[in-house]
């Protein structure tokens, strides 16, 4: 056989294992934009994640703000009062803050029931002015 003929076979054969520039570029592009979406759902679900935190911490604060009231005849001053007293085991963090910052009402005129002496905290929110993407409304409202 003539080695001229050896090498354009052994050519041909190499173009048939490998991929061409054109090939790899479009499996990269299709893995990309893959990856961008599913960074996109990602961030969606990281968020719905902190929302139902938050969702839950205020729950769980307001009962106990609301068991302290009725057990004590007189609301808390502050949420710490609610540690101390077990109540809580500890304040939660704010998903979106990051911080032990919330938000309270003070009631001064609003009493849970007869019996209650002194006025103090009637609620909780987030310190975070960022909207929820989901409920349209600020997380500080919640």
């Amino acid at each position: 056989m003539n080695p001229f003929h050896q090498f354009r076979n052994l050519r041909s054969q190499r173009r048939e294992v490998g991929f061409t520039l054109l090939e790899m570029m479009v499996v990269i592009t299709i893995i990309l934009i893959l990856l961008s979406m599913a960074t996109g759902r990602y961030q969606q679900s990281v968020v719905r994640a902190k929302e139902a935190a938050l969702k839950q911490d205020l729950a769980v604060m307001r009962k106990a703000i609301d068991q302290y009231t009725l057990d004590k005849l007189g609301a808390p001053q502050s949420l710490d009062d609610l540690v101390s007293a077990g109540y809580l085991r500890e304040v939660p963090v704010d998903p979106f803050t990051r911080k032990k910052d919330w938000l309270v009402d003070y009631e001064t005129d609003v009493l849970f029931s007869p019996e209650q002496t002194s006025t103090g905290i009637s609620n909780v929110h987030s310190a975070s002015d960022q909207v929820s993407p989901f409920e349209g409304t600020a997380y500080n409202s919640w």
